[in-house]
């Protein structure tokens, strides 16, 4: 199968998923668009009695490598504007884009079927929605259906678009579709990559690698040695979540944990809790959940308070109800995110390009974590349970009540 090249993302996978970013929707967000220099798939042994299984197929050591680095450099940009930023950015020239505006901007979705994406949508229309200089933004919704997206992106070619946002609704099947269009409008890829390198611009957080490597080592460091660790999946064969996986996996592998389970949960708050209980019944205790996207972080939790068991060492994401839960309860706990604030930057991006001025080829955002010491930063009491803290919509028009917030 072809190699899977420098990772997105993924959040988001719901074609399921209410996850960030990430899915079949995936949200992840595919991870590949250029590749990585001398990258080459690698598949870690796996340790003695550890439970991970086989390394995943979509592992590629040097992109593992790369992103566990870029979670220690400073990023590049406007402070306070992380949608802004860019990690190690190598910049490419747009001279040939140039062109009188106003302009109409173009959108292919991947989808818009899970509270990441809602929210990232949101913040994305109001970002385009401040720019004068945007005269149209045409968008079409895939719904997760690849078949769809391949037509929709085949249908904005032929709305005088000048320049083409896309957000893949899974990698290998959209790279012939976004091939086709960078042939004849500049296009800007973001959230999930392709497998090709002609968009002008492949944005993304850091990615999966990072993600999965933050809860995994978060876990390492509060499991005692020999602890029994479960670990939920939303679903195989979105690389967003693999690269999640795989790294954790390779956290997990040199370490004294025993990881006892890997669980699809099919991204299911229901079938979640169904999953920990039946664990928390077979193992009589559990000592750490990692989870590679944090939706249902909270019906994970749920299931050792209905059985009376504290709540042991876990993972979610920033969605607001995992952070109420989190405080309320004084868990142990982190959230690696894929953050919603990345719909901003395509925009921005297209914009730039447009008027000629320089944009990373890779543009690599900052991903922050939560912890105990910022949960405080990022809890907004006044924002629905389903939304995401890190939107960067703060400073948008319309916030808070667009993105179903109170003021005050």
């Amino acid at each position: 199968m072809p190699r899977h090249k420098a990772a997105v993302a993924v959040p988001a996978v719901f074609a399921v998923l209410a996850l960030a970013s990430c899915t079949t929707d995936k949200p992840p967000a595919a991870q590949s668009t250029a590749p990585a220099s001398g990258a080459t798939q690698t598949a870690t042994e796996t340790a003695p009695g550890s439970g991970t299984g086989e390394q995943s197929k979509f592992f590629v050591q040097a992109d593992f490598d790369a992103q566990l680095a870029m979670r220690s450099q400073t990023p590049e940009g406007p402070d306070g504007k992380p949608w802004e930023q860019a990690i190690a950015p190598q910049m490419v020239d747009t001279a040939k884009y140039k062109k009188d505006g106003p302009y109409n901007l173009c959108f292919s979705n991947a989808a818009v079927n899970n509270p990441w994406r809602q929210v990232g949508w949101k913040t994305m229309q109001a970002e385009a929605g401040q720019h004068k200089d945007i005269a149209k933004f045409t968008t079409l919704d895939a719904e997760g259906k690849d078949d769809k997206q391949i037509s929709d992106i085949a249908e904005l070619q032929a709305k005088n678009c000048d320049a083409l946002i896309i957000s893949p609704n899974t990698t290998a099947t959209l790279t012939p579709a976004v091939t086709a269009a960078c042939e004849k409008v500049p296009v800007i890829v973001f959230d999930r990559g392709v497998e090709t390198d002609c968009p002008v611009t492949f944005i993304k957080p850091i990615g999966g690698y990072a993600f999965g490597a933050d809860a995994a080592e978060f876990l390492v460091e509060k499991v005692p040695a020999g602890g029994k660790v479960l670990a939920l999946r939303i679903l195989p064969g979105v690389d967003v979540l693999e690269t999640r996986w795989s790294a954790a996996k390779v956290v997990f592998d040199k370490s004294k944990v025993q990881v006892v389970g890997v669980e699809f949960t099919d991204g299911d708050a229901a079938k979640t809790k169904s999953i920990v209980s039946d664990y928390i019944q077979r193992h009589g205790k559990i000592d750490g959940v990692w989870m590679d996207a944090g939706a249902t972080a909270v019906a994970a939790i749920e299931a050792f308070e209905d059985a009376g068991l504290p709540v042991p060492p876990i993972n979610g994401e920033d969605q607001q109800d995992f952070l109420q839960k989190w405080k309320d309860a004084n868990l142990t706990a982190i959230a690696p995110t894929y953050p919603t604030y990345q719909w901003r930057t395509p925009v921005i991006a297209a914009l730039k390009i447009l008027k000629g001025e320089e944009v990373p080829k890779m543009w690599n955002l900052p991903q922050p974590k939560v912890t105990t010491e910022n949960l405080p930063t990022y809890l907004q009491p006044n924002m629905p349970p389903l939304h995401y803290a890190l939107c960067g919509c703060e400073d948008l028009p319309g916030f808070p009540e667009t993105w179903g917030g109170k003021k005050g």
